[in-house]
């Protein structure tokens, strides 16, 4: 059971690896926020100036006031920067 955390999924439509990454999330019972970047260039101009990348899936994992971005593609990097989270 993961503590009071935020998660957000910036994805697009189509992008196998975020489908990956939101299925592992429910799996865990993990509620998430998505953020579609399809067609939407102004929402990666945002993911550009927070974190120097155009491309998706970035998750975003608030808890407090502290939230880090997992920006590389594979689960083990999402695993990674939830076990703190997880009681």
């Amino acid at each position: 059971m993961a503590k009071n955390i935020s998660v957000v999924v910036w994805s697009k439509e189509g992008c196998s690896y975020c489908n990956e990454v939101k299925e592992y999330l429910a799996e865990q019972n993990i509620a998430y926020k998505t953020i579609d970047v399809t067609n939407h260039d102004e929402l990666r101009d945002i993911l550009e100036t927070k974190y120097g990348v155009r491309y998706v899936p970035v998750v975003e994992i608030g808890e407090g006031n502290t939230y880090k971005a997992v920006t590389e593609v594979g689960l083990e990097h999402l695993k990674a920067a939830l076990e703190p989270a997880h009681v």
